[in-house]
C-alpha cells in the first residue's frame, strides 16, 4: 500500500483559516506543520480550522503540536477547531484524553 505524502491544503474564507491536513502526520513532518501555521497563528481575526479528514495517521508527535495550537488559541481567546476527524484518529485522541478539549465541528458548521 503507497503512503500518501504528507500535504498542507490552505484554505481562507472572510471568517475561517482552514487547514486540510492530508497523510501522515509524525515527526519527520512537524515543521512543516509549524512553518505553515506561523503566520496564522496568532491571528485572532478568524477562526482556525484543522479539517483532518484526509489525515491517515498521527503520531504523539503531531498531537503535542494540536495540544500547542489549542494552548495557544486559548490564551489568546481565538476560536480553534478540529473537523472532520477520522474514526481511528478520533479513537486516539479518545486514548490520550485530548477530544474534551477540543471542539470539533462538520463541514455544514464550518
Amino acid at each position: 500500500m503507497k503512503v500518501e505524502p504528507f500535504r498542507i491544503v490552505q484554505e481562507e474564507t472572510n471568517e475561517q483559516y482552514i487547514l486540510h491536513l492530508i497523510g501522515e502526520l509524525d515527526l519527520s513532518v512537524v515543521q512543516q506543520l509549524r512553518d505553515t501555521l506561523e503566520p496564522v497563528i496568532s491571528r485572532t481575526d478568524k477562526d482556525l480550522v484543522l479539517n483532518l479528514k484526509q489525515l491517515t495517521y498521527i503520531d504523539s508527535t503531531g498531537i503535542g503540536i494540536i495540544v500547542s495550537i489549542l494552548k495557544l488559541r486559548v490564551g489568546l481567546n481565538a476560536p480553534f477547531f478540529v473537523i472532520e476527524t477520522p474514526p481511528g484518529i478520533k479513537r486516539l485522541f479518545d486514548l490520550t484524553g485530548i477530544t474534551k478539549y477540543l471542539t470539533e465541528g462538520t463541514e455544514a458548521e464550518a
